[in-house]
């Protein structure tokens, strides 16, 4: 098979606020977006991948649980405290976890989907 992208839809309830914040929070650039009556959506360059958001997903108020939805979203990034100051500066709640393989920050979008920081340091040893 021979593949020439892959990428990852994230169905959301809200879905204006999930855009905002995946395109200014995470600062992910824009590859192309639908807005026309019964569809709606936004898809993101994420690395060698993307991000589609869009509308018809279904939000918590907290973060969602395993059951409620069972992926996270994972960024790695050369520096895990940098970015997290980055995204503290923006409102966003930020929780810094120490493994015995590395760094990660865990995080929620407007919908409460799991998102994380990764360090790069490690990743793949």
């Amino acid at each position: 098979m021979k593949f020439t992208m892959a990428g990852i839809i994230l169905f959301t309830e809200n879905y204006e606020e999930c855009v905002e914040f995946y395109g200014t929070a995470l600062e992910l650039k824009i590859l192309h977006k639908i807005d026309r009556p019964n569809e709606r959506l936004t898809a993101f360059l994420l690395g060698d991948t993307y991000l589609m958001v869009e509308s018809g997903g279904v939000s918590s108020d907290t973060a969602k649980t395993i059951a409620q939805n069972p992926a996270k979203l994972r960024f790695n990034v050369p520096d895990v405290f940098e970015t997290c100051s980055l995204l503290k500066d923006k409102g966003i709640n930020v929780q810094v976890l120490e493994h015995s393989w590395g760094t990660t920050a865990e995080f929620c979008d407007p919908d409460g989907n799991l998102c994380a920081l990764r360090s790069d340091k490690g990743f793949g040893d």
